[in-house]
């Protein structure tokens, strides 16, 4: 089975959809790293039942500096936990 991409896609179009919505207009703002962490989940039918048996994360930057890739993630940690 081939891997579906329309999720990775969407993912990323509404993103950038939400940041033209939310800062468009300032133009002092450029996008800096972009990281993408992508969960692929391994899959096995169990008595008829499709069921995950493990996943695997892959991760993707654009940036040579691995410790602000760790802030940049820290960062969003602590973003979606409210912190």
């Amino acid at each position: 089975m081939a891997l579906d991409n329309t999720i990775l896609g969407n993912c990323a179009s509404e993103q950038m959809e939400a940041l033209e919505r939310d800062f468009g207009d300032d133009d002092s703002l450029h996008v800096g790293a972009v990281i993408t962490i992508v969960e692929l989940q391994k899959r096995e039918l169990r008595d008829g039942v499709e069921v995950a048996v493990g996943s695997l994360v892959r991760t993707r930057h654009n940036t040579a500096d691995l410790y602000r890739v760790v802030g940049i993630l820290d960062q969003a940690k602590h973003d979606l936990l409210n912190l």
